[in-house]
């Protein structure tokens, strides 16, 4: 007798997972306090008069008529519209629905347009749109610079807490081999060197010697300020006509880009190094999410071993990205004392690598988010130059202390709980 077994299963159907939605109440709580600070400091504690803005032009570009708005007025309607956009983000949890990001950069810009009416309002002097915007891109190269440096470091498994070394080292070489061969030239080569010596005294103890890579961190940014200080006193100081005098880049308009307003002389009428940190930013994009070089690069930040099982040098690996991002950051160094000031001068950087560490933290490890945090960081810290400029009755104390504030808010996890690379910070050990 034969027995048949029938194997079909009785309900086919496929398995349907229950997919848990968690909600996130800290978008809205964040969105509300703005708006009610919005509310005591623009309505309660309004100001009268008129708020003027100027938007001149550059060498090339053409300047836009003033801008003048009632400031009661304006500020009212700017508050109430922040206020709505609030309400509809707590409805958009209600709806299980995530706020998105470009929602909380529409509702930050127009805090920021309600800030700046506000603050330049009462008859003070007209606020200079293009100065303020000039100012922020120039505050904001070396952020940037260091930004990219800290992505590609990071995203291969190395914390650069020496960003703030690197640039200090790229400022002072720049400044000492410009002046001796008055090479503009020679001077950005030498910031190239100097953050390449300065990321491979890093590497080399992160890395080979699996020294915890905070720690090392800070010892190379004291031992590049204590260095550098020194060699300012002893050998800058006492000869500064020829080792601390070197050429200034000067301004490359681009055709016909410069000529629009407001934007062209912002963006498209700056030295040779912001147009370099143009292309560093494209380039790292490019090339971390876009290239084999780059799938390698996060292979080894986020899985070592798995990289290493398929042949990819992790090691080395790690070592040639954290020199190349030196030689980034050390680029952004040379801003300093050949864009900038002008000459080298004692701890010139001011801890702006540990504010580009923030915008890599607040970008996400993201090379456009960090470029965009640096600006954010870059608009803070001009916003203080220009309100003071314009007889704002802002403290001046609040003034200095809002881009330290920016980053701490930064850090902080003003953005969301964010999750770097996995095996950054994390010492290799081949098994």
């Amino acid at each position: 007798m034969t027995t048949t077994v029938d194997h079909t299963i009785p309900d086919a159907s496929p398995i349907v997972l229950e997919k848990t939605v968690v909600r996130s109440y800290k978008t809205p709580i964040i969105l509300s306090a703005v708006a009610v600070l919005s509310i005591v400091l623009f309505v309660i504690f309004r100001r009268g008069g008129d708020t003027t803005f100027t938007f001149a032009g550059g060498r090339v570009a053409p300047s836009l008529p003033q801008l003048v708005l009632p400031t009661t007025a304006t500020c009212v309607v700017l508050t109430i519209v922040l206020a709505v956009m609030a309400a509809l983000s707590w409805w958009l949890v209600a709806r299980f629905a995530k706020t998105p990001l470009w929602y909380s950069g529409v509702f930050g810009f127009l805090f920021v347009v309600t800030f700046l009416t506000w603050a330049a309002g009462a008859n003070s002097r007209p606020l200079p749109i293009t100065s303020l915007l000039l100012g922020t891109v120039s505050l904001s190269v070396p952020y940037i610079f260091g930004a990219m440096g800290g992505v590609l470091s990071e995203r291969s498994g190395v914390v650069n807490i020496a960003i703030e070394g690197q640039l200090l080292a790229g400022a002072f070489l720049a400044a000492m081999i410009g002046s001796m061969t008055g090479s503009i030239w020679l001077g950005l080569i030498a910031a190239l060197v100097a953050g390449v010596l300065v990321s491979f005294i890093l590497a080399a103890f992160a890395i080979k010697y699996y020294v915890d890579q905070v720690i090392v961190g800070v010892v190379i940014n004291v031992l590049v300020l204590g260095l550098t200080n020194f060699l300012y006193s002893e050998v800058l100081a006492k000869n500064s006509s020829l080792l601390n005098n070197p050429p200034r880049l000067p301004n490359l308009p681009i055709p016909g880009l410069s000529a629009i307003p407001v934007i062209g002389p912002v963006l498209f009428d700056q030295s040779i190094i912001v147009y370099l940190m143009y292309i560093a930013v494209a380039a790292v994009y490019i090339g971390l999410f876009h290239t084999r070089w780059g799938l390698r690069l996060r292979s080894v930040g986020e899985h070592p071993q798995a990289a290493d099982t398929v042949g990819i040098n992790v090691t080395g690996t790690r070592f040639w990205n954290v020199s190349l991002a030196g030689a980034i950051v050390g680029l952004g160094g040379a801003y300093f004392t050949l864009g900038s000031v002008g000459s080298f001068s004692q701890d010139m950087t001011g801890g702006q690598g540990y504010i580009a560490l923030a915008a890599v933290i607040f970008g996400r490890w993201d090379p456009i988010r960090a470029t965009l945090a640096a600006l954010l960081f870059g608009f803070a810290s001009n916003l203080q130059y220009t309100l003071a400029a314009v007889g704002s009755p802002v403290p001046s104390e609040f003034l200095l202390m809002l881009p330290y504030v920016v980053t701490i808010l930064a850090v902080a996890g003003f953005v969301g709980y964010v999750r770097g690379p996995a095996a950054s910070g994390k010492p290799y050990i081949k098994s």
